[in-house]
């Protein structure tokens, strides 16, 4: 069967780029779009240039582009965005270019995280992210857009070495602050492993307009089973400081928005996320373990 021609956006970010070289490797014809938005950011433009030699085919657009944005649109068959942060809403723009143009067979808009549909016990400032997508589902859906949405839960680089610690990406040395018991469970999976299975989706028919879940069975680990696994590779016992779930979320208010290993208010591994209106599938595209 021919691969369907993917356009990625965000395509030079931390989970952007992945799902390029992904797409890339899986032999999709991948187009990239490069906007006006990245400035002088070397590094993006580097990256995007990188990709152009590996032959990703850069097209010039920017999100308030709406005729560029079409055109982008209309030389291939699926969008995946990977937009982050303050462009997550604007998505709704590419929403609208996207039908349009009236070809895409189908959009997976920037989500890859928790799924947005599950997190209304998220505490402000946090669930700001979460509203937005919501947003954009609802103007994907109203538009009668084919989609697919993914949720990878925890991305393992954000998360496994700090040991779920708040404000650092480094392990601790000697002292290691447990939120909560430490012992809910939450999901942990490679950024390489999400886009591999993310670009895997796209010709998928059993995933289209449903939501898929990727859960490595042996990737469900609390915070403790983190630590555990840091002492036992580094033969060095951590001193633990709990910190108990109300004085943590009290120290929460206020506070700018950050990523939170979601330890204390919900056992997100635990629970089946079957509410989506469209459906929701678990597939097992293969995994890796976390070590």
């Amino acid at each position: 069967m021919e691969k369907s021609k993917v356009l990625v956006v965000g395509g030079a970010g931390f989970i952007g780029r992945r799902l390029v070289a992904a797409s890339l490797a899986q032999g999709h014809p991948t187009f990239v779009l490069m906007r006006s938005e990245i400035g002088v950011d070397v590094d993006k433009v580097q990256t995007l240039l990188s990709f152009k030699a590996k032959g990703a085919r850069l097209v010039e657009a920017s999100l308030d582009d709406h005729a560029g944005l079409v055109a982008a649109v209309r030389q291939v068959d699926v969008v995946v965005s990977a937009l982050s942060g303050t462009y997550i809403r604007s998505q709704v723009k590419l929403v609208e270019a996207i039908k349009e143009a009236g070809n895409v067979k189908r959009f997976l808009p920037s989500e890859f995280g928790m799924d947005p549909s599950k997190m209304e016990h998220a505490l402000a400032p946090g669930r700001i992210t979460f509203d937005d997508k919501m947003e954009v589902r609802r103007a994907i859906e109203a538009a009668s857009i084919p989609h697919t949405y993914i949720s990878c839960n925890c991305f393992a680089a954000y998360f496994c070495p700090n040991l779920g610690q708040i404000g650092t990406l480094l392990p601790p040395k000697d002292k290691v602050r447990v939120y909560g018991d430490g012992n809910v469970k939450v999901i942990f999976v490679d950024e390489d492993d999400a886009a591999t299975y993310i670009i895997k989706t796209l010709d998928d028919p059993r995933t289209l307009n449903k939501s898929i879940y990727l859960r490595p069975s042996e990737n469900i680990l609390s915070q403790s089973d983190l630590i555990v696994k840091w002492e036992n590779l580094s033969g060095n016992v951590l001193e633990k400081i709990y910190i108990p779930a109300d004085e943590f979320l009290a120290s929460m208010k206020g506070k700018k928005q950050m990523c939170v290993l979601p330890v204390i208010v919900k056992d997100e591994a635990s629970s089946v996320c079957n509410n989506n209106k469209n459906g929701t599938s678990k597939y097992n595209y293969g995994e890796k373990r976390l070590r």
